[in-house]
């Protein structure tokens, strides 16, 4: 077998030859170019201004479809396939765990004009809030004398069912001991069969 490269040494023209100056160069380019977009940025203005939270004011919908089946295609709009569909963020979330996840997450917030921030309350409207609450619990006020009678007739309920228990095994009993009682044979026949009665004779 013969050696091709006898005596000549490898050829490695076909490499390629790196130059680190013109490399050197690029890369002070991409700083530049980089130093100027921070700049730009910077320089556009104040960041957008959102609103902070707020409460829902409607009712999340999370069991309109429960127990339905519906017919799911891989061509259907976003809005039709399975799972909960966004229309603000335009996405379909699974399961109602992550959609909840989902519309009180930064994303969706950002996507109605709010940011993830809460407006700091007053003192005036902590105290309305207050006022509010007394309102509303007002009408069916609950005081530890209602817990306590609640307390007493759960446990006269509870010993009215022992009771009623008891009384069930006597009458279970009552009802064994019966039907293992000797049954009522005439005597006169007994004695022409040849014996006095079943059981233990008593003497």
């Amino acid at each position: 077998m013969e050696n091709n490269n006898a005596g000549g040494g490898v050829d490695n023209t076909f490499r390629r030859k790196f130059d680190p100056e013109e490399y050197l160069e690029r890369a002070r380019d991409r700083e530049k170019q980089e130093a100027e977009g921070r700049g730009k940025s910077k320089s556009k203005g104040p960041p957008v201004q959102r609103k902070p939270l707020k409460h829902r004011d409607y009712e999340v919908d999370l069991d309109s479809r429960l127990g339905k089946t519906q017919v799911v295609t891989p061509i259907a709009p976003l809005s039709q396939q399975a799972g909960y569909y966004c229309s603000v963020c335009e996405c379909v979330v699974k399961d109602s765990a992550n959609y909840l996840d989902h519309i009180n997450g930064k994303k969706h917030q950002r996507a109605l004009g709010m940011s993830m921030r809460v407006e700091r309350a007053s003192l005036q409207q902590v105290q309305e809030r207050f006022e509010k609450l007394k309102k509303r619990r007002e009408p069916g006020s609950f005081t530890e004398q209602d817990l306590d009678e609640r307390i007493l007739k759960q446990q006269e309920e509870e010993e009215e069912r022992k009771r009623q228990r008891r009384e069930r095994k006597k009458e279970k009993k009552k009802e064994k001991a019966a039907e293992e009682e000797e049954p009522d044979i005439d005597p006169d026949i007994a004695a022409m069969m040849g014996f006095g009665g079943f059981g233990s004779s008593k003497k």
